[in-house]
Order: C-alpha cells, then structure tokens, then sequence
C-alpha cells in the first residue's frame, strides 16, 4: 500500500512539473521567439563569412535554406499552440538551447554548461546553511523546551522576531562591515582569491570565502528553527501518551527523543526539506551581496540582460527541486509519523 502511495505521488509530481513547465512555455514564448530569430540570424552571418568563390546568388540561395532549416529545426513557422508545445518538449528534456548573452567561464553559451557550473556552488553553500541550521536549531529548541520560561526562552522569542524581520541585504553588509573591514576575518565576497590556489591550500581558501554567507544565513534562518522546535515539543510533552511513558517510569531522555521528537520531526524535517529545496534554486539578494557566484546570481544577472533561456532554464530547475522536495516530504512523513494513514485506510 505504502509503495502505491509513493508512486502515485511521484506520478503526481511529474505531472504538475509538466503543467508548469508548459506554462512557462506559454509565459516566454514571444520573448523566446525574437531569442532564437537573432540567435539564428547571427549564426547565418557567421557561416556567410565562411564561405569563399561563390556567386551573390548561390550566397542568397544559401542563406535562405539555411535560414528555412533552422526555422524547421525550432517549429518556429509553426503556429503558436506548436511552438510553445515544442519549446517546453525541449526543457523537459532539459535542452535549453544557447544563452542569448552570457557564457560560462570556458567561453561556452550553452545554457546547461552556465547553469552546470552555477549549480555545485549555490548547493554547497545552501545545503550547508540548511544542515547547520537544522541541526542547531533542534537542539537549541529541545534545550528551551526542557527549560521552558528560563533566560535562554524568553531570549529566543525577542531574537526570533528580530532576525526574522531583518532585511537580509542589510545583516549582510553588516557582516561585511564588522569582519571583512573592522575585523578582518574574512573576505568580503567571491568564491577565491585571484588566481585560485590548487590543492588544499584552495580547498581552504574556498571554505573562507564560504564563511561569512553561511555565518549570516545561519544566523537569520537558526532561531526561526529553534523556536518553531521549542513550540512543537513543548505542546507534545503534555500529551497524554508522554505523560503515560513518565508515569511507566520510563527515562526523561527517551521520553524526549523517542516519543516527544519522533512526533515533531514531520513538522521539523517540512521546514528543512521545503528550504532546503526551495534555496537549491539560490537567494538572488544574499549571493548578490557577498559576490557569490550562483543560480540567485545567475538569475539576477539575466534579468538585467533580458537572457530569456537562462530564466526559463532557472524557473524550470527551481519548480524541478520543488516537485522533489515535496514528493520527499509526503515519503518521510509516512516513514516518520505513524498517525499518517496512507491512502486514507486505517
């Protein structure tokens, strides 16, 4: 039954990543059309150069063809229902086609290799964030639930509506303020030092430049955790089964952990596995801020340059790791939480 569920699920979510994907289609699809037109206008002024002793006519007769091959080629004397299926048949097959201005760092305009190349950044500094702040967060959150109403409790609450509302540009440039400029720590931005250094020595110089986005993302994203894990224990430990385990005798610790935060972990791992997902696909304001060069800064940088295969090529990868996530979630909540009943049975 468990494993019909999942695959209904998946089946699910492939199909609302094709509905969307097709909407985005439809979205950029006149944009995405002038796009590929310069793209290949530009491509028959190269391949003109090339050619040696030809007559003006046979040049006119070449352009032409080649201009109606490539026309063929992207459906793009097709009507307008055709072109948009078309385009999103191509990104669901994740061929996004040539970037119209940026290029990767070899030179490359190829969508997938700028993109490639963006990706393993924004995943090690987001993934890294989400770990450390789950982690912390549960235990800091377990402590406060322990002790409710002690310094550390009523401190979190004030701290919590504070990082939550703050802009994180602002902390940001407050971090570089304090520890790149007034204590210098760490570096104010980018991913290394110029030219990169080979072996450990760069492995090191990119974990420094790592520090400071991650201080600052923990830093805003932890108490939000700690105190979301603080509530949800705190209400469950006064829950009749918890009680009942006391009354038995069973040790306080097991009572935390086997009982009380087995039941919170659906709610805990929703906001891990959701901002874990959701920030795969980078945060344009903090990777602008600290010169991080990533999808949100690959996005923002596209947007200022109206690159239209790079933002349709981005939103698709994001709502890609959205559906994952969410298929993931529906898995660990019948894997965590007994009182799920898959498929509505009992």
């Amino acid at each position: 039954m468990f494993r019909t569920y999942i695959l209904k699920r998946v089946l699910y979510g492939i199909l609302m990543y094709v509905i969307m994907v097709f909407v985005y289609s439809a979205l950029f699809n006149n944009v995405a059309d002038k796009t590929l037109r310069s793209q290949i206008e530009e491509q028959l002024s190269q391949a003109v150069r090339l050619q040696r002793n030809v007559t003006e006519e046979q040049l006119r007769t070449f352009i032409a063809t080649r201009r109606q091959e490539k026309l063929n080629q992207y459906h793009l004397n097709e009507p307008l229902p055709s072109r948009i299926f078309w385009r999103a048949v191509r990104t669901l097959q994740f061929d996004y086609g040539n970037a119209t201005t940026m290029k990767a760092s070899n030179g490359d305009r190829l969508v997938t290799s700028i993109i490639l190349e963006a990706l393993p950044r924004t995943i090690l500094l987001f993934t890294t964030e989400v770990i450390l702040t789950t982690l912390l967060g549960v235990a800091l959150g377990l402590y406060m639930a322990q002790r409710p109403n002690g310094f550390l409790d009523r401190f979190s609450s004030g701290v919590t509506m504070i990082s939550n509302g703050l802009p994180s540009w602002w902390l940001g440039l407050i971090m570089i303020m304090a520890f790149s400029y007034g204590i210098p720590l760490f570096p104010s931005g980018g991913l290394h030092i110029n030219p990169a250094p080979h072996g450990w020595p760069g492995v090191w110089d990119y974990l420094w430049h790592l520090s400071l986005p991650l201080i600052t993302l923990v830093l805003l994203s932890l108490w939000g955790t700690a105190y979301l894990t603080r509530n949800i224990v705190l209400s469950n430990l006064q829950e009749d089964y918890v009680m009942a385990a006391r009354a038995r005798g069973v040790a306080e610790r097991r009572v935390l952990f086997g009982h009380t935060l087995r039941t919170a972990m659906p709610a805990i791992m929703t906001l891990a596995v959701l901002g874990l997902f959701s920030s795969i696909a980078g945060n344009i304001i903090v990777e602008g801020v600290f010169g991080w060069p990533g999808i949100g800064n690959l996005y923002f940088v596209a947007v200022q340059q109206n690159d239209v295969p790079i933002l349709t090529a981005t939103l698709a990868i994001e709502t890609l790791f959205n559906m994952v996530g969410f298929i993931l979630l529906d898995i660990i909540y019948g894997l965590l939480d007994p009182r799920i009943k898959v498929g509505g049975r009992i």
